[in-house]
């Protein structure tokens, strides 16, 4: 299938690719263990479809991804809510859904999840997210050991352990560490898990709970808009059992069950992101290229500065390979060229001394690894732009194509209009 045979920009996942780096992952973890899907990654329908039918749970934090795993076939039953802030009413939504899982980080969570459960009459099970008291080594994004709004405190817990006890009808039934992201060292990722499975079991002991999950998190590297492949796990299952045998020895019984969440892994590496060059010029004798996409597309945390500058890879597509090797080759390649995309704010850039191919308007290119943190962690609603298009593969067959519609129509269209806001 040629890389242009639908309009761009376009995000093209590949389904082939979601399935095969789920078996990679489920091969390096240990057995038995639940992995759920982290819906932030990408909620596309086909995506999440795809990794229940392999056997994922789906991991969630709003109700747009409440509605994304139920529409893909996820049971209410095979999901975990998670997050550090919740609405009474979203939580009420998700229990009348049928979620029966909740992380929780303060027992104002328990108490909300207590009064959900008990207004249905429902029974609600509850993972206590920790925060450890140190960082682990090796991660891309730490999310314990510091200040945060994710999970309680080793010390807070010690220190008011009846404050975190089980309510009636919110069972405190597990714990939830989840201590960093984008891990791509099993050194690291070994730290990480030992030390959150002794942290559990000391909280298990220390509260007299019944301990019936244990969700280890995840974390596994992956790239991003770079060229490259997944982060290398060999070795890790063995690794892990060792502590888990040490500490849980029922765990291979299922008591407790261990849990992995994993949302870039199984996505990154699966989408690409084809965008074409609007305009090339020179600026103060710097080159500069406008592409159809910019922070709204990809990277928008990026061009807010929240984040480390984007600098994604660009490739020429397979229709314009030659020009680019001949471009190369006879030396009008551009160095050093202010990359940009087509919003009216110079926060809009991608790189500011990138090396391209002597590229022109209409020319295609493409950017590696966005299936996750792509289109739906960008600032797709800035300007108006149209979205990009997005185009599910599986291999070389085309499985089918979509675009959110985010613009707004004038009052009188919007009140005569019978069409959906999201095509998808």
């Amino acid at each position: 299938m040629a890389d242009t045979a639908f309009d761009t920009p376009a995000y093209r996942y590949d389904l082939a690719e979601v399935r095969a780096n789920h078996a990679t992952l489920r091969a390096a973890l240990p057995t038995p263990s639940r992995l759920y899907y982290s819906l932030k990654a990408n909620p596309h329908p086909a995506i999440v479809a795809t990794l229940h039918a392999a056997g994922c749970g789906a991991e969630i934090s709003s109700l747009g991804e409440l509605a994304a795993a139920l529409a893909a076939g996820v049971r209410g039953d095979q999901i975990l809510y998670t997050g550090p802030g919740k609405r009474d009413a979203e939580v009420t939504e998700a229990v009348a859904a049928g979620v029966r899982w909740f992380s929780v980080d303060s027992p104002g969570g328990l108490d909300q999840a207590e009064r959900a459960a008990r207004g249905l009459g429902a029974q609600v099970r509850c993972l206590l997210r920790v925060n450890d008291r140190v960082p682990n080594p090796g991660q891309g994004l730490t999310m314990t050991g510091v200040a945060s709004q994710f999970g309680a405190d080793v010390a807070w817990i010690e220190q008011e352990p009846e404050a975190f006890r089980p309510r009636p009808s919110a069972t405190v039934a597990g714990f939830h560490l989840y201590t960093g992201s984008n891990v791509e060292s099993v050194d690291a990722l070994v730290t990480q898990f030992a030390a959150a499975a002794a942290t559990a079991r000391r909280l298990r002991d220390l509260l007299g709970i019944e301990l019936t999950m244990l969700n280890l998190g995840g974390g596994f590297g992956a790239p991003f808009a770079r060229t490259g492949g997944n982060a290398d796990l060999t070795g890790l299952a063995d690794r892990v059992r060792e502590p888990l045998d040490r500490l849980f020895p029922g765990w291979r019984d299922r008591d407790p069950l261990v849990a992995f969440e994993s949302g870039r892994f199984l996505t990154a590496t699966a989408g690409t992101l084809l965008t074409r060059v609007l305009d090339v010029k020179y600026s103060h004798g710097t080159p500069v290229v406008v592409l159809e996409s910019g922070i709204n597309h990809l990277g928008g945390m990026s061009g807010l500065r929240r984040l480390p500058p984007l600098v994604p890879a660009l490739h020429a597509t397979a229709e314009g390979a030659d020009d680019a090797a001949d471009d190369a080759a006879d030396g009008r390649a551009l160095t050093g060229a202010i990359v940009a995309g087509p919003l009216c704010t110079p926060l809009d850039t991608w790189a500011r001394a990138a090396n391209l191919p002597d590229v022109r308007p209409g020319d295609v290119l493409s950017v590696p690894n966005v299936g996750a943190y792509g289109l739906s962690a960008s600032l797709l609603a800035f300007l108006g732009h149209p979205a990009p298009v997005e185009v599910v593969c599986d291999g070389d067959r085309v499985v089918e194509t979509s675009r959110l519609t985010l613009t707004r129509a004038p009052a009188e269209a919007r009140e005569n209009s019978t069409e959906p806001r999201d095509e998808r």
